[in-house]
């Protein structure tokens, strides 16, 4: 129990990566913040950090232990928040997890007016394609787009994604323009390198299921490098319209396949079921729903009526 006081320094130092930057991000010298620590571990009897002159890491019993107290410590911060009021008032340090290209592209533009909003929130954005632990790594919430399968998540709807397979211009006029899906063979498919959906482009035609392996010269982590390499005549790809909405509009880019619907999706801000949402993240999901909900969102208001309304080939 007397070591509790050293969790919070033990957590600083793992997240800083040094006892230096734990220091001044904690405002101790650093021989207090390496004394405390120390303390720690001979309370525990374990050793939780493997010290060298470039670097720390955590041992596996130090991972462990920090896993279960960082989980511990944002339990604690949260209730001593709402023990001092905050938690009814859109305030202090509110973590984001959003994918790359939609954070860049959707998010990262509308900061400015929410921070204007609500002068005391402290907004950390982390743009990441990849899939985080939101208990783990401690964020407040995330935007995920796509299925949903972490039950211990609450979701709450932003947009509906719509995704389109297409390709520029100059790609079809040379290559051809597919009709069924199986004939996405023949091309040169782009992939996605982070798509939780498998390798495979499930299909809903007139006759049922239809499944494709595709296969071509190039894959990627990034939806917007997926983007240039289709504007350049690469190859042919799924893609959402909330990166290329406007290039469909504008006829840089054009839909194929429109009588087939790929899978539905959607957009929504989740966070962890155990905690109460703070008011920080209540203010930041309802400005969300505010600019970029409804069944139109922004980057689908340039495209024709008859393919938003179509029940195939643009899911919502």
């Amino acid at each position: 129990m007397e070591h509790f006081a050293a969790i919070p320094i033990f957590v600083a130092v793992v997240e800083a990566g040094s006892f230096s930057a734990a220091a001044v991000k904690l405002g101790l010298t650093k021989s207090a913040v390496s004394k405390r620590v120390q303390q720690l571990e001979a309370g525990l009897n374990v050793r939780l950090l493997q010290r060298t002159t470039r670097r720390l890491r955590l041992t596996e019993a130090g991972e462990r232990y920090y896993d279960s107290v960082r989980n511990a410590l944002a339990i604690a911060i949260e209730a001593e928040e709402e023990a001092a009021g905050l938690q009814s008032q859109a305030a202090g340090l509110l973590r984001v997890s959003a994918p790359m290209a939609f954070g860049r592209l959707h998010l990262s533009p509308l900061v400015p007016e929410f921070l204007r909003r609500h002068p005391n929130i402290e907004l950390e954005l982390a743009m990441d394609d990849r899939m985080v632990d939101l208990v783990v790594d401690g964020y407040d919430l995330a935007v995920r787009i796509g299925n949903l399968p972490d039950n211990s998540m609450v979701a709450r709807r932003i947009a509906p994604c719509r995704v389109w397979v297409c390709a520029s211009p100059d790609y079809l006029a040379e290559y051809g323009e597919p009709r069924h899906p199986a004939e996405l063979a023949q091309h040169n498919c782009i992939a996605y390198s982070y798509y939780r959906g498998g390798a495979s482009w499930v299909f809903q035609g007139p006759a049922g299921e239809v499944r494709v392996q595709p296969r071509g010269n190039y894959q990627v982590n990034n939806s917007e490098a997926r983007r240039d390499a289709l504007l350049a005549g690469l190859g042919i790809c799924e893609m959402p319209t909330f990166i290329v909405g406007p290039d469909l509009a504008a006829g840089r880019l054009k839909a194929v396949l429109t009588d087939y619907a790929l899978p539905r999706h959607a957009i929504h801000a989740v966070y962890p079921e155990r905690r109460r949402l703070p008011a920080k993240a209540r203010a930041f999901i309802d400005f969300l729903q505010e600019k970029l909900g409804g069944d139109l969102p922004l980057w689908d208001r340039g495209l024709p009526a008859s393919w938003l309304a179509s029940s195939s080939g643009n899911p919502s």
